[in-house]
């Protein structure tokens, strides 16, 4: 059994050292926002995530998990210390390390002795030895200590099915010894383990992430070229999807990533390799791609209805993927902007994510956890989590709730024939429209479309 101190309680840290407590370590959990951990040993789960609350209880009721404010104690008592604190993204591209500082600073002032202290934040080139030099400048050496990277690939809302059933472990130290612990540590999991230097760890996080969203924005891109040639990019994607070389997964075709990792960590990489001098070309296409997929979806509602003012739109899915409630650059967050500017009114679905969503889109939203509430009385629909409670939407219920059988699809959810055979005027990503079974013109005016495309791209999102 290994004492273990995790500093961070957000997804990462909750996350792995709850999963680290379950294989019979004693964990505590570190923050310094006071009612986080407040809400903590209350019993209540600061973020969303599948089957996390129910691992938090069962381990705090055996001991083996506990939460404090009183982050220099738990470094004194433990042998591992994690840090999982946020590294978001500055406003010049680059990961921002304050946080990551702080918690190295505290380390080094309360060092009792030989500790291995782990980055499982996700941080540039370079900042294990950062984090070295400022624990040994702070406990002016009076203690050994190793460093070591332990990067996370945990996919929000699988979070703890991919800690327990990791697919690798990498692990970068300073030292055999460090190396040795970690690995350790990672037996229960049964899993590879990559040992490594610092840097090459820490390079593997970003190239790992940075390779997913090029898979995604590649897909994205083929998608807009099938639109125009009158491919299908479903039957595209699995066509080349079963090459043994590429893969299926990350390729299906959409309205692009978001979240908390993709975007942040594809523009930090681009802000390393302008560091070291490198033209990373293809990273800034991916991200380019991936920008103008969510202006494509707003596109493709004009060219179906024209002009937008005064029409109320309906956007299902506000967190960036479904079972989370995660907003962090989610395609909504930019589209629904967007269609405010171009004088539409919204009504927006989504079962868990409306706290966080409208506390950055504001109250001139109708917001409703109710999917049919959503949809009633609107012009057309957006599609832009592929929530379960969409895909199992009823067609026939939705077609007599909206105004005109207006559907776009950012995800891809139901089959062209089934939309045909419901009527509906269906545009998604990469595939043919449905034109549905009656003209839109009583619905709406005729409008020069090349005027309005022209005033749409100029907005700024």
């Amino acid at each position: 059994m290994k004492k273990i101190a995790v500093i961070g309680t957000g997804y990462v840290g909750l996350v792995s050292g709850t999963c680290f407590a379950e294989i019979g370590n004693k964990v505590v959990c570190c923050d310094i926002d006071e009612s986080k951990i407040r809400s903590l040993k209350n019993g209540v789960i600061p973020i969303y995530e599948p089957g996390l609350a129910d691992l938090v209880e069962k381990n705090v009721q055996e001991q083996r998990l506990s939460f404090t404010n009183e982050i220099p104690s738990a470094v004194k008592e433990a042998d591992i210390i994690y840090i999982a604190v946020g590294t978001p993204m500055s406003k010049t591209g680059e990961a921002d390390l304050t946080y990551v500082k702080a918690a190295a600073k505290t380390i080094g002032e309360h060092l009792n002795g030989y500790k291995v202290i782990v980055n499982k934040s996700t941080v540039p080139v370079g900042t294990g030895k950062l984090v070295h030099s400022i624990i040994q400048k702070a406990s002016k050496g009076k203690c050994p200590f190793d460093v070591v990277s332990n990067p996370e690939f945990l996919r929000e809302g699988s979070a703890i099915h991919d800690t327990m059933n990791m697919e690798r472990a990498v692990i970068g130290a300073t030292s055999n010894k460090a190396a040795s612990i970690i690995e350790d540590l990672h037996q229960p999991f049964h899993t590879p383990i990559v040992k490594t230097n610092l840097e090459s760890a820490e390079m593997i996080k970003y190239a790992a992430n940075a390779f997913l969203a090029t898979k995604i924005s590649f897909i994205n891109d083929i998608a807009n070229i099938c639109e125009r040639v009158g491919a299908d990019v479903s039957k595209v994607s699995d066509g080349v999807g079963l090459d043994s070389r590429i893969g299926r997964k990350f390729l299906k075709a959409g309205i692009g990533f978001g979240g908390s990792c993709f975007p942040k960590d594809t523009t930090a990489l681009l802000q390393i390799a302008k560091s070291a001098g490198y033209p990373f070309k293809l990273i800034e296409a991916v991200i380019e791609t991936n920008e103008k997929q969510r202006v494509h979806i707003v596109d493709k509602l004009l060219n179906v209805m024209g002009d937008l003012k005064g029409r109320t739109i309906s956007v299902l899915g506000l967190a960036f993927k479904p079972h989370t409630n995660d907003v962090r650059s989610a395609p909504a967050l930019d589209v629904i902007p967007l269609l405010q500017q171009l004088g539409a009114c919204v009504k927006a679905y989504d079962p868990i994510a409306i706290p966080e969503a409208s506390s950055i889109l504001g109250e001139q939203i109708e917001y409703s956890t109710n999917l049919y509430d959503a949809i009633s009385d609107t012009d057309a629909c957006l599609i832009l989590t592929d929530w379960p409670e969409v895909k199992e939407m009823e067609l026939v219920k939705a077609k007599t709730l909206l105004k005109q059988p207006i559907i776009i699809d950012g995800r891809n959810l139901f089959s062209l024939e089934e939309m045909r055979a419901a009527g509906y005027i269906y545009h998604s990503i990469g595939r043919p429209s449905v034109q549905g079974s009656e003209s839109l013109d009583h619905y709406f005016p005729a409008y020069p479309i090349e005027e309005m495309a022209k005033e749409f791209r100029s907005v700024n999102i």
